[in-house]
């Protein structure tokens, strides 16, 4: 079997694969290696996660981050507040707490760690379906009501539920998107803002650094999206995890502060971006304009966003391959390795192969060179030409 030429090199701290006449030795560029499900714009059953999570261990993709909830729906159950699942789109729409341990154990014997997401305070709507009192008012239904002592208990209690469930050392808090306008029309948000002498944008940074606390407090490692960055990087904890998502350019800022990024330049690994080619998503570099080398080792890697606003049971796994592959292959290879030139006779060969490898083992990646992803073929044909 291929676990018996595995060799550990106790010098090299490598694991090695031997066997006589011919010698492999194999390991990633990148720790983190990540590909992004989103289950509140749609409810994925079970059963098609577990299938994204066999593509993945098959393209040495080694971080599910679940985008759990967002404003849509609140899908998990929470057992220290439990009208919370109030949000989700039905009963028959929701996630246990057996069915989240589930995938992450599922996951775990794939070599795959779940990094779970809640986006606070701006993407939280669904949370108030089961506890108006989170809302600043009824006309006024995101963010979150900062002014609220209850709004940090139910994130504390949140966290906690997710701790016994999420035993990875990263976070996700979310933390794009604010949209602060509101508070300022809500009386009691205004008053308790005029109160502290602080502004909206001061109110944000309040709460993202309060879920920061919650989750370090919890022994995670907070991730936050590229705009609490933006807006207040010199304030963020400096164990915070950066994830880049609105363009190229923000890992060198972050990693010249000292604090660590994520990679996922929505221009090139955003996989609902369905007019990205193949080409554009394999050349996308994480290491792009850091050239200094203890500043390079802050890039933990890369991430492929499937967001789920058009993408559902019926079409995620034909949205995620091939595409995702190209960009496993740039977080997996040496940059030395990576094919850098004449793409269509150095790398498209192997895109068809593995994309029609996961075709026979039951999983819907679309063709390679489609000008829009997630498209059936044009014609009849080979799926290794196609």
């Amino acid at each position: 079997t291929f676990s018996q030429l595995c060799v550990f090199n106790y010098d090299t701290k490598n694991v090695e694969v031997r066997y006589a006449p011919w010698y492999i030795q194999d390991e990633p560029r990148f720790a983190f290696r990540g590909l992004m499900l989103d289950t509140s714009r749609h409810y994925l059953p079970v059963d098609v996660i577990k299938q994204v999570i066999d593509s993945m261990s098959f393209s040495k993709l080694n971080v599910l981050h679940w985008h759990i909830i967002d404003e849509q729906s609140f899908p998990l159950e929470i057992p220290s507040y439990p009208n919370l699942w109030k949000g989700s789109y039905s009963k028959s729409e929701r996630y246990t707490v057996e069915d989240a341990r589930y995938i992450v154990s599922y996951a775990k014997k794939r070599g795959i760690h779940v990094m779970a997401e809640i986006d606070v305070p701006g993407h939280a709507e669904s949370w108030g379906n089961g506890y108006p009192k989170l809302w600043p008012s009824l006309s006024c239904t995101e963010p979150l009501d900062v002014s609220s002592n209850f709004t940090f208990e139910v994130i504390t209690g949140i966290l906690s539920d997710m701790r016994k469930i999420f035993p990875f050392g990263l976070f996700h808090l979310g933390g794009d998107e604010v949209y602060t306008g509101c508070w300022n029309l809500t009386p009691h948000v205004k008053q308790w803002l005029d109160e502290r002498n602080m502004t909206t944008k001061d109110a944000y940074k309040y709460f993202v650094l309060k879920a920061q606390e919650i989750a370090i407090d919890l022994n995670w490692i907070p991730v936050n999206w590229e705009e609490t960055f933006n807006s207040f990087g010199g304030s963020l904890n400096p164990r915070t995890v950066v994830h880049n998502w609105l363009g190229p350019g923000v890992c060198p800022k972050v990693v010249a502060k000292g604090l660590r990024c994520i990679m996922s330049n929505q221009g090139v690994w955003y996989l609902d971006h369905l007019d990205v080619p193949w080409e554009q998503v394999y050349t996308a570099e994480p290491l792009a304009g850091i050239d200094d080398t203890a500043q390079q080792k802050l890039v933990l890697g890369g991430e492929v966003c499937m967001w789920g606003e058009t993408a559902d049971t019926s079409d995620v796994q034909q949205t995620i391959w091939p595409r995702a592959a190209a960009a496993a292959e740039r977080m997996w290879s040496q940059l030395e390795a990576i094919s850098a030139q004449d793409l269509e006779t150095t790398v498209l060969a192997r895109l068809h192969y593995f994309r029609c490898l996961l075709n026979h083992r039951g999983i819907a990646a679309a063709p390679v060179t489609n000008f829009y992803a997630r498209r059936p073929p044009i014609g009849p044909g080979s799926c290794f030409v196609q």
